[in-house]
């Protein structure tokens, strides 16, 4: 399959989660806290090649995928790349430099559920979340307990695996997963014709 075939199912996928997304949020009430970034600096987060394939194809597109793959090589931080905290006294306090292309983890985070071990459904999102918003946590549980639809984690993953297993199946530390989602791309138009769109950089 084409890249610009995966790239366009990857987003197909994702225009279809932020919209269940939106709708669980309007029915529970739930919501991140205005320029809080807190998740986005924990430095164990992982995701796949494939929901930043999107991302490295547009980098391409506009001639930044080289110069964005050796940033990423000369990188020591383990916090995602496109990651921007407002200051730096407030690491906690940020946000995404290219948000229409964030990861799949990204948009799940917060308002995707898990399966425990007894197959009981679990939001997974933050503490900040779970304290603050702690009236509308513990309706939106229960609310999940008599039948409210919510994202799973499991279901979003095996559809991107679909898509393309071996890079929806390699689960990498993000910046990694980011390296080789352009490197993926770079390789594929080497010896191809350049896509529609392709801005030549003098």
């Amino acid at each position: 399959m084409s890249i610009e075939r995966r790239v366009k199912e990857v987003e197909e996928l994702f225009a279809g989660l932020d919209q269940e997304i939106a709708t669980f949020q309007s029915q529970t009430g739930l919501g991140c806290k205005a320029g809080c970034g807190k998740c986005c600096t924990h430095p164990d987060i992982d995701a796949s090649p494939l929901e930043f394939l999107p991302w490295a194809f547009n980098l391409f597109l506009n001639g930044k995928a080289e110069t964005t793959l050796e940033e990423l090589k000369v990188s020591e931080s383990s916090i995602c790349h496109l990651y921007r905290p407002i200051s730096v006294l407030d690491n906690n306090s940020g946000k995404c430099d290219d948000y229409k292309y964030r990861g799949l983890i990204c948009r799940l985070f917060g308002f995707g559920a898990s399966r425990d071990k007894l197959g009981e459904l679990r939001l997974a999102t933050c503490k900040i979340i779970k304290e603050n918003q702690s009236e509308l946590y513990e309706n939106s549980k229960e609310a999940m307990k008599n039948g409210l639809y919510v994202p799973i984690f499991t279901d979003y993953y095996m559809n991107l695996n679909q898509i393309d297993f071996r890079l929806g199946n390699s689960i990498l530390p993000i910046n990694k997963a980011m390296k080789a989602a352009i490197e993926e791309v770079l390789q594929y138009y080497a010896y191809r014709p350049f896509p529609e769109g392709y801005k030549v950089i003098a």
